[in-house]
């Protein structure tokens, strides 16, 4: 089942007229002309050739205004672009259309269940279909249906009947999403996971941890997960900043055009690299904070082992200090700068303080008249107050807990606080939200 088409650009298409070329044209003809040229602006990763494949026009052919329409809208159905409007130029020996285009996103394609082929495999698959394909395809459109068939023919000349699914996914080993492809091949199954790494393999808490995938389908999304989540964080704190986990691989072994076995073993290679060193940070943007204090929040000195999770908590208590003094809304933007000779890594870090906000007002829902009187009571930020988000947080952990600190003695039955902050920029104010259930 193909992931249903968000269309999410819109066309702007400029009148079209052409010359008379018949001196006397029959009422029901339509005015063509001869196409010499079709030309492209605006493009950043396709080419003019390209996109004039993708119009389906051709030159020479004798085209009039629905054709142009025609080729504009498969520009839009495509999802490669954002907007799309076009102009033409009349010549004596026919017309010159200008396609003025602005290309969308494009998030990676990934393959989820498809445990025969490599990536590299599935690529050229869908390379030989679309030839601009560079590993990226649109959330939505044409060309991510194109992608998906030619995945498709890919598994029947070797034999496997399956369709091919695709939808917007989270991404497993990053930021953002990915084009995730499958199959319905809810038979696989993972029978064992083994490392590239023989202590990984005999870690009692990794062991502990691998029932999340051992018995279940196969999904790379799911492994990929797990290698984020359980087996990085170790490295991490190593200083293996740049280790390479995966891709996982399956190793089977017997004719690949015949069916997959229910049971799958999966190998995952690991590379660590190399240890790296702290060498400093860099601060700009930083006002309301001063540098040491900043440097004392990320705790890590030169020469230390860059523990990778340090540094990103280093980062979260900056954001939390900000927040501390009502500066909820500062961005610490972190660049890193590897140095491969000598095994270290410095970091320029942009500071955006924004501006202070101050406690407005507390809307309650959900409570009686006496439990709201209590909570009240025992609210930490005084109204007109800069607004101390850690307070903030430390009050919802004690709501969520049904902390007796807050209600006292008197009986309060909800299962779950809905809370929201709703700033008001222009008054530098944040009100909050808490609705009782």
């Amino acid at each position: 089942m193909h992931a249903n088409i968000r269309c999410t650009a819109w066309l702007l298409a400029t009148a079209f007229a052409f010359s008379t070329w018949a001196q006397t044209p029959p009422p029901a003809a339509v005015a063509t002309a001869p196409l010499r040229e079709i030309r492209a602006e605006g493009l950043k990763s396709l080419s003019e050739p390209q996109v004039a494949a993708l119009t389906g026009l051709q030159t020479g052919a004798q085209v009039g205004k629905d054709d142009l329409q025609t080729a504009a809208d498969k520009l839009v159905q495509s999802g490669l672009f954002a907007k799309v409007k076009y102009n033409f130029q009349s010549r004596p020996d026919g017309v010159v259309v200008t396609f003025h285009v602005e290309e969308a996103p494009r998030i990676p394609a990934y393959f989820d269940n498809l445990p025969w082929f490599a990536d590299s495999e599935l690529n050229e698959a869908i390379r030989a279909k679309l030839p601009f394909y560079d590993g990226t395809l649109p959330e939505a459109g044409a060309v991510v249906d194109h992608a998906a068939e030619a995945l498709g023919q890919f598994l029947v000349t070797h034999g496997l009947q399956a369709a091919i699914e695709h939808q917007v996914a989270a991404n497993p080993v990053g930021d953002g999403g990915v084009q995730q492809f499958r199959i319905n091949a809810e038979a696989l199954h993972i029978a064992g996971v083994e490392f590239g790494d023989a202590a990984l393999n005999s870690s009692p808490a990794v062991r502990q941890e691998l029932p999340e995938l051992l018995g279940k389908p196969y999904s790379r999304t799911a492994i990929d997960m797990f290698l984020t989540e359980q087996i990085r964080p170790t490295f991490l704190q190593k200083g293996f900043l740049r280790a390479k986990l995966g891709p996982p691989e399956v190793r089977l072994s017997g004719n690949p055009n015949k069916k997959l076995p229910e049971q799958i073993p999966v190998f995952v290679p690991i590379n660590p690299g190399a240890v790296y060193h702290f060498k400093g940070v860099e601060w700009s943007g930083n006002n309301v904070l001063s540098t040491s204090t900043l440097a004392n929040s990320v705790g890590l000195k030169s020469g230390d082992v860059a523990d990778g999770m340090a540094i990103e908590a280093g980062w979260e208590h900056v954001r939390e200090e900000y927040g501390r003094r009502g500066y909820m809304q500062a961005k610490v933007e972190p660049m890193a700068t590897y140095d491969d000779a000598t095994h270290t890594i410095a970091y320029h870090v942009r500071v955006e303080e924004g501006k202070p906000f101050h406690f407005g007002s507390m809307t309650i829902t959900g409570l009686s008249v006496n439990a709201e009187k209590h909570l009240r009571d025992a609210w930490p930020i005084p109204q007109g107050q800069l607004f101390d988000k850690a307070k903030y947080e430390e009050f919802l952990t004690k709501l969520q807990a049904h902390s007796t600190e807050i209600f006292k003695d008197l009986p309060i039955h909800y299962d779950e606080v809905g809370h929201w902050l709703q700033p008001d920029e222009a008054k530098g104010t944040v009100d909050v939200l808490l609705d009782f259930k």
